[in-house]
């Protein structure tokens, strides 16, 4: 918020996405929207924010259920619907929902398992995070409209070990797969042996297929 300066005598002009609140006598007189307007003091008059706009929470250290330390951010998204709560409730309203915002990350990652934010951040409840907001928000004119858990940071360690099981199970899984195909295809050559064994004549006709063009075979009566 900010005390309006840019004036012409008495007429004022207040940007699209704020509100202007008129005091007289510390008392507020009128809540202006966008437009021009002709006011007794235009020293007296706050402009207020009220379109949507981005606060950040900063990265704080966060304890898991398995007691494993994490850094997480996150940012939400807001807008003043009550200018005049937003003014005189709160020094710094702002302040207010940020202190809410870090209460409710924190007990919202303190249940999480870390093998569930490593894979993902949304894993985090977000919507109780909104709900625990919003409350404080609501006190100082502000609503909560979305959450967003921006980036969970495990140590490096942790990391570490998470990425060498991943890539254990990812050697496991080609070792089986190449298991796999080696029985298949020794199968294939028992099932194939069993039937050369079971027609000589089948076995004579594979054998001229491998030979090499120009070879040349003969057949003892022993072969017959």
């Amino acid at each position: 918020m900010s005390v309006f300066s840019a004036v012409r005598g008495r007429r004022i002009v207040v940007p699209v996405g704020r509100q202007g609140l008129e005091y007289r006598d510390g008392v507020v007189a009128r809540v202006l929207g966008p437009g021009a307007y002709r006011v007794r003091r235009p020293e007296s008059l706050i402009l207020v924010t009220v379109a949507e706009r981005l606060l950040a929470i900063a990265p704080q250290e966060i304890v898991t259920a398995e007691s494993v330390p994490v850094r997480a951010s996150m940012t939400l998204r807001i807008k003043v619907v009550d200018a005049v709560a937003y003014t005189e409730r709160a020094a710094d309203p702002d302040a207010v929902v940020y202190l809410a915002a870090q209460v409710a990350l924190r007990e919202a990652l303190g249940g999480s398992a870390v093998e569930d934010l490593l894979r993902r951040t949304d894993a985090v409840d977000t919507e109780a995070i909104i709900a625990r907001v919003a409350e404080s928000g609501r006190g100082v004119g502000v609503e909560v409209l979305a959450a967003v858990v921006k980036d969970v940071i495990v140590p490096a360690e942790i990391r570490a070990a998470s990425i060498g099981l991943l890539t254990a199970k990812a050697r496991g899984l080609a070792r089986l797969e190449e298991a796999r195909a080696e029985t298949a295809s020794l199968r294939a050559l028992a099932n194939a042996g069993r039937m050369l064994e079971a027609s000589p004549a089948l076995a004579r006709l594979r054998m001229i297929e491998a030979a090499p063009p120009g070879a040349k075979i003969v057949f003892s009566d022993t072969d017959r």
